[in-house]
């Protein structure tokens, strides 16, 4: 070996390296902006990939290229001003100071315009991050806005102007004048150095041009505040207005002095410009000085006038705006056409009333679905990984006959497995789905007070066959699972052992190829890529919760926090959500709770259980919101509507609540009535366990007044502010063509209609009832007071509670025990609700007395008599019953109730249920 080979010059060496560093450097230079590039849209492919499984990509790739479009404006506006405006504040450094004072590397053009174009970069990041706060959905609304048809009646301007236009406008303004006051403030600093704004034209100019800017956005903002009167009730920085929407103090002063404002603005931005020709910078003060003064003066009228002016002729002031608050409050929240009836609230019912809504009786919910749940996860689950989440109520033709009916699903929960079982390969591959639903009357229970059921038991058995029981995708929060690998899937046990199953549909996200490398970084499971038991069939379900799944595809929809779950004709289950489009710039609407004054239940989502397919369904297409969102994404929604899906749409409960909160004030039609809050309606409250709490709107099967056919009604009934008769009560209806129409019925106001907490106070001042309840209420028992429905029929309304006792011990079941029905002055408590009810309408023909004390105080000694029929058919006169003996029986009832207390301190069972027998013959007697 030679000299040269083994010692080589040092350049060389040198020249070696850099033949194997160069190509490296180029390589890191196209690799490096790769890799950041894969890592940022790393969420972006996985999104785009789940997206596609589900059939919405295009929703995706509409909102995302909406998002890149609005990132690259922020970028290309912020870039663009912090590179002006640091090249104008380089070129002032350069022409008025001294080269000695400026760092060298200013002074070079390429290295200065090289650190100006950095600084402009990182101002361009920030402004797409700023731009994109904006928000892709107000721009995309604002491109494919529909109209409403409909005009203010002060600006004549159509409503969308106000929901889709004024917002993105006041966010543009806003963004561009926080943009121009973050640039004065940097130009302001940079011109600071030796009073440059005193002694270089250059930083004057590029000062004055920047003051001049944020005149002009502000003057811009003062002349979008007229429209925004519209949306407010808020008059000054210390008032408010008895008007939602433009009133008095807003047309005579607000809009005026918003307007001189914005005079005073632009007036400012030409004083501004004239002080630079001059050189005079003192000028630019006074407009600043008559911006502030004019701004405080008009806070300062504004609240003269609504306190001197106003207050004290308020209603006559605000009379011509009142009314378009409340004509357009009742328009945004779809309540202009109710149909309002008077209901006369007879005392009229007999045995031909009851024989007449046969359906209706039969349909009355006697089981509550609170402690219904309970029931259902003890007696119906079997596993414990099984889980009922909810109980929801529907209706069915079963057997021919329309029934209303609780169901339940039956999901899995693996957080309920065996520590040990709790193992990758179980909990993603092998216990993959819930199994079947569990279905009950409303109306039915058996002996020992539990449901009557419709469907139970694993496999499913019952009146509704269910041929695809698998359930997937629920209202639990579900992991991610894997299907069709070489595991089988857990379905449901079966004695000692346990049924198999496979997964039959292609709707989840295949994991052959790079998929599942890339699902096993998502899902952060170095498992999931090694595993041997993946194929190149298998296919991953992500997103199994519904409520997650539903909003992962289209979140910009608001819905309704209780799916409900329907067995179609095929047997095979699906979710119905409803989903609601809001907006908060309804003009002359109020807020409801302060947020969102225009609401429409324009969709129906549906998810199938078993692959989770999901389809967004159009109910009223005539809504302008849907209809922009439809132009935003054509292929999003389906106006097809399966009919075994439509029939068993239910009008929404959140909705309903809504619009009969905002009808509890919006119902006063006259100005003065309305004004004052005279008619207040409220929600009526009831007794649940041990305490009163506000009643939520509930589903009945019932006839309404003047109509032959039974329909799936919710109701909800009011009673006026700060009392507790009832007034009115209002429906949604829910059947066929019918679907969503509201009514109202108001009772007389000239006599008391009992309300829902006049009979539950009724019920504890009832002796009898009130003695029991506390009976049961002993030796550890807990009694359950259930929904407490109000039953209109024909003319006159029934009131209907179930009783529930429920032992202390875990294990136990609340059985409804007892059944309550009230009618007029009549209290009855029996074990059904057929005994219940028999009693009643019996005490009624028999005219026996009522529950009520005053009946006791008017027998005047002799007690009340009531007529019988002989068996011939002749009227018997019943031996009236003495006060003086009804009053030992009361006292000899409540001897034995001590006694009965005693016993049962003492732990004589025996005894204490011997002295309960004694009670109820009395009782009974």
């Amino acid at each position: 070996m030679s000299d040269d080979n083994v010692f080589q010059h040092p350049n060389q060496k040198k020249q070696s390296g850099s033949k194997w560093l160069k190509p490296l450097k180029w390589l890191s230079i196209i690799l490096i902006p790769f890799i950041i590039i894969g890592l940022l849209s790393f969420n972006w492919i996985i999104e785009y990939i789940w997206m596609e499984s589900v059939g919405y990509e295009q929703v995706f790739t509409t909102i995302l290229m909406s998002r890149v479009s609005l990132g690259l404006i922020g970028f290309i506006l912020y870039f663009v001003v912090a590179y002006v405006t640091f090249f104008w504040i380089h070129r002032a450094y350069i022409k008025f100071l001294n080269k000695e004072t400026i760092p060298p590397i200013l002074l070079k053009k390429k290295s200065a315009y090289t650190i100006i174009f950095l600084i402009a970069l990182i101002f361009g990041a920030v402004g797409t991050v700023m731009v994109q706060g904006i928000g892709w959905e107000p721009a995309l609304k604002a491109l494919n806005y529909e109209t409403f048809g409909q005009t203010d009646p002060h600006f004549n301007l159509d409503f969308s102007f106000y929901i889709y236009l004024l917002p993105i406008f006041k966010l543009v303004i806003n963004l561009l004048l926080g943009l121009t006051v973050f640039m004065t403030v940097i130009i302001g600093l940079a011109y600071s150095v030796f009073n440059m704004y005193r002694e270089s034209r250059i930083a004057q100019w590029h000062l004055g041009v920047s003051v001049a800017l944020i005149g002009l956005f502000i003057a811009l903002n003062h002349l979008l505040e007229p429209y925004n009167t519209l949306l407010t009730n808020q008059v000054n920085w210390f008032q408010e207005s008895v008007v939602y929407g433009l009133s008095y103090t807003d047309d005579v002063i607000n809009i005026p002095k918003a307007y001189i404002l914005a005079g005073i603005a632009i007036l400012g931005v030409g004083i501004l410009i004239a002080a630079l020709v001059k050189g005079n910078l003192t000028w630019m003060v006074i407009p600043v000085a008559l911006y502030i003064t004019v701004a405080l003066t008009g806070q300062i009228v504004s609240a003269v006038v609504q306190s001197y002016v106003v207050s004290p002729n308020e209603f006559n002031r605000e009379e011509p705006y009142l009314q378009h608050n409340l004509d357009l409050t009742l328009d945004a929240y779809d309540l202009n056409d109710i149909t309002v009836e008077d209901h006369p609230g007879s005392r009229s019912l007999d045995q031909d009333m009851i024989d007449r809504n046969q359906d209706t009786i039969e349909n009355v919910r006697i089981n509550d679905s609170r402690p219904l749940l309970d029931v259902y996860n003890q007696l119906q689950t079997f596993r414990n990984y099984y889980e009922f989440n909810d109980v929801d109520i529907d209706r069915y033709e079963i057997n021919g006959d329309y029934q209303q009916v609780f169901v339940g699903t039956r999901e899995l929960n693996t957080s309920d497995l065996p520590d040990q079982a709790r193992t990758w390969r179980n909990e993603k591959l092998r216990y993959t789905h819930g199994y079947g639903v569990t279905m009950s009357q409303v109306n039915e229970i058996t002996s020992q007070g539990q449901p009557e059921y419709l469907v139970q038991d694993i496999p499913a058995e019952g009146e509704v066959d269910i041929t695809r029981p698998q359930i997937y995708f629920g209202e639990e929060q579900a992991q991610n699972v894997m299907v069709n690998t070489q595991v089988d899937e857990f379905d449901y046990p079966m004695g000692d052992s346990n049924q198999s199953y496979r997964f039959s549909e292609d709707t989840g996200i295949s994991l052959a190829g790079i998929n599942r490398a890339l699902f096993s970084i998502s899902e952060g499971s170095f498992r999931m890529f090694t595993s041997d038991q993946l194929t190149d069939e298998s296919q991953l379900l992500a997103t199994r919760n519904i409520e997650e799944r539903v909003e992962r595809i289209v979140p910009f929809i608001d819905y309704d926090q209780d799916p409900y779950i329907v067995v179609r004709d095929d047997g095979s289950l699906v979710w119905v959500i409803d989903a609601y489009l809001k907006s908060g710039n309804h003009p002359y609407s109020e807020r409801h709770n302060g947020e969102d004054n225009y609401i429409r239940n324009s969709v129906k989502v549906t998810v199938d259980a078993y692959s989770g397919e999901v389809d967004f369904y159009v109910v009223d297409d005539e809504d302008p919101l849907l209809k922009t969102y439809e132009n935003m994404f054509p292929q999003l929604f389906t106006r097809e509507i399966p009919e075994d899906i439509e029939k068993h749409f239910r009008y929404p409960v959140d909705l309903f609540e809504i619009q009969s909160d905002i009808y509890g004030t919006y119902h006063m039609n006259d100005l003065e009535v309305f004004y004052n809050r005279e008619d207040r309606w409220e929600f009526s409250t009831e007794r649940y366990f041990d305490q009163d709490i506000t009643m939520e709107p509930y589903y009945v099967t019932m006839a309404l007044p003047g109509n032959d056919e039974e329909e799936f009604v919710l109701m909800s009934p009011y009673t006026p502010k700060n009392r507790q008769n009832m007034i009115a009560w209002m429906g949604a209806r829910n059947d066929g063509d019918n679907y969503g129409e509201l009514v109202v019925y108001e009772f007389p106001k000239q006599r008391n209609i009992y309300g829902t907490q006049q009979i539950e106070n009724r019920i504890n001042q009832d002796s009898v009832i009130s003695q029991e309840l506390n009976l049961w209420s002993q030796g550890g028992s807990s009694v359950i007071r259930g929904n407490l429905l109000t039953i209109p029929i024909e003319d006159t309304v029934m009131y209907v509670e179930p009783i529930y006792i429920e032992s202390s011990n875990e294990t136990s079941l609340p059985e409804v025990k007892q059944v309550i029905v009230a009618f007029g002055d009549y209290i009855v408590m029996e074990a059904t609700f057929d005994d219940a009810l028999e009693e009643l309408v019996d005490r009624i023909e028999r005219g026996a007395p009522t529950n009520m004390p005053e009946d006791l105080e008017n027998q005047d000694g002799e007690g009340t008599g009531a007529s019988e029929t002989d068996q011939e058919g002749n009227e018997e006169q019943t031996p009236p019953i003495a006060s003086e003996e009804a009053q030992e029986r009361l006292n000899n009832i409540s001897e034995l109730f001590d006694e009965y207390q005693n016993a049962l301190s003492n732990g004589d069972w025996e005894e204490a249920g011997q002295i309960m027998n004694d009670i109820e013959n009395l009782l009974n007697e």
